[in-house]
């Protein structure tokens, strides 16, 4: 019989993403056994994060400082905004150091099964930023699902009113994927987005 405060823990890591009961009781354990070094240490870093972590007025990035990192910082070119669905994305696409503009996260992404609408969307944000002027591209990065193409869509028709340059992400095979294990949603983009070799 596991006490109530242990079954506590475990639960409320269990609703962590990636995280199921088995491996939040796991974690725990891993934490019960290093409660002496690593347990005040996560203790102090949860509690530091907890009191500083706010959204960024800018781009809605989540961070410790308000303009977030990215947005202060004076290297990034602010003529191309990268448009993404979430924070998470935005943290995916930086750690891959190959944009050097900066971004825009909406909140999610429109959907009529879901009930999300474009205002409940920071789209205003976006335009707002784009009708601020000095931006040259906006780059839609939505997640390649029917609801991000939809979002993308949507972003593109009430961006064409600005005379910026509009891209997208492209979509189709991925690097070392064999063309039998792909779906046929992935190879039929793969196949529209084709160009010539040389």
């Amino acid at each position: 019989m596991v006490s109530q405060e242990i079954e506590t823990l475990a639960s409320a890591l269990a609703r962590l993403p990636g995280l199921g009961p088995r491996s939040a009781r796991r974690v725990v354990l891993w934490l019960v056994k290093r409660r002496e070094t690593a347990l005040p240490a996560l203790i102090e870093a949860l509690a530091q994060v907890g009191e500083t972590l706010v959204e960024c007025d800018i781009c809605g990035n989540v961070d410790t400082s308000n303009p977030c990192g990215i947005c202060a910082d004076p290297r990034r070119d602010t003529k191309a905004i990268c448009v993404v669905e979430d924070v998470a994305d935005l943290w995916a696409l930086d750690r891959a150091k190959l944009f050097t503009g900066t971004y825009h996260v909406l909140g999610g992404r429109l959907s009529a099964l879901d009930g999300v609408r474009p205002e409940d969307l920071d789209v205003a944000g976006l335009l707002a930023r784009v009708e601020r002027g000095g931006v040259d591209e906006v780059v839609l990065a939505m997640n390649a699902t029917l609801e991000g193409q939809t979002t993308a869509h949507y972003l593109a028709e009430r961006l064409e009113a600005f005379s910026i340059r509009i891209t997208q992400l492209a979509h189709g095979l991925p690097v070392g994927g064999e063309l039998d294990y792909l779906d046929e949603g992935t190879l039929a983009q793969a196949l529209r987005a084709r160009r010539p070799v040389g």
